[in-house]
């Protein structure tokens, strides 16, 4: 029964059209990134992951995803939030969920799957396209670190891999929270708008010195620690607070939204 119910959320997503659009625009980012570099030649580079993309192909997924989450990646996992709740509710078909002999808390869940499986989709569409394109555009010879050592092409794709998880976790904990907007509201241009707001306050906050004390709250400021992983050794203490306070807005947001359907009149 919820197998059914999580495969029927995952082809109710894929169906719209928007979503489709949303993952060929991210297919393209890499792509974009990979063509510019090699455009740029020489001239290529940056601080940073940035400086070791010249001729380094299968650094580009990395870079693409890291450079994402920052504001691309929220907006979808937003965009996919806002659709689950606020837009069932905008459209009336929520009333028709919430009085079926149905727990909420399950249908809840069964939106959070839908959430984290277009995450991953979209996550891994992103360093795949990423991984093709930069070793088309820029070559490959396996993958040089932040560290300056080189990896094999088989432990660069499971750096790859690693990353791709730590990127969804970090979507799907955003997506959780404007999951809990999407449940007070029946519009979801509301769910979009305060969940990218409040990712871009968390950046402008994360840079004053004067709010130290806050900055461990905030969960952007756990996304620079994750590119760590193109360290070699991988130093986990930073991976593992960005993970966990990931885990922590996840809960919070999953909590606040089982609460409010709850009680939520039908």
């Amino acid at each position: 029964m919820i197998t059914r119910q999580f495969g029927s959320e995952v082809r109710w997503m894929l169906r719209r059209p928007r979503t489709l659009i949303g993952l060929l625009g991210l297919a393209l980012v890499p792509i974009v990134i990979s063509f510019g570099v090699w455009l740029a030649g020489e001239e290529s580079g940056g601080p940073g992951i940035a400086a070791i993309l010249g001729g380094n192909g299968l650094v580009v997924p990395i870079f693409t995803l890291f450079m994402s989450l920052n504001l691309l990646l929220p907006l979808v996992a937003s965009i996919w939030a806002a659709d689950g709740l606020a837009g069932e509710a905008q459209h009336g078909t929520l009333r028709g969920l919430l009085v079926a002999p149905v727990s909420r808390v399950r249908l809840l869940f069964v939106k959070l799957f839908g959430l984290t499986a277009m995450s991953l989709l979209a996550v891994t569409l992103m360093a795949v396209v990423g991984i093709i394109a930069g070793t088309a555009f820029l070559g490959t010879d396996g993958m040089t670190t932040l560290s300056g050592t080189t990896l094999g092409t088989g432990e660069g794709l499971l750096r790859i891999a690693l990353f791709i998880v730590l990127v969804t976790f970090q979507m799907v904990s955003i997506g959780a929270v404007a999951l809990a907007v999407s449940a007070t509201t029946e519009h979801p241009l509301v769910v979009q708008a305060a969940t990218m707001v409040s990712i871009i306050v968390f950046q402008v906050l994360g840079q004053f010195p004067a709010l130290d004390w806050l900055h461990p709250f905030l969960i952007t400021t756990g996304f620079p620690g994750l590119i760590d992983v193109m360290r070699d050794p991988v130093p986990l203490d930073q991976i593992w607070d960005s993970t966990l306070l990931a885990g922590c807005y996840l809960l919070i947001g999953t909590g606040l939204a089982a609460l409010r359907l709850i009680t939520k009149d039908n």
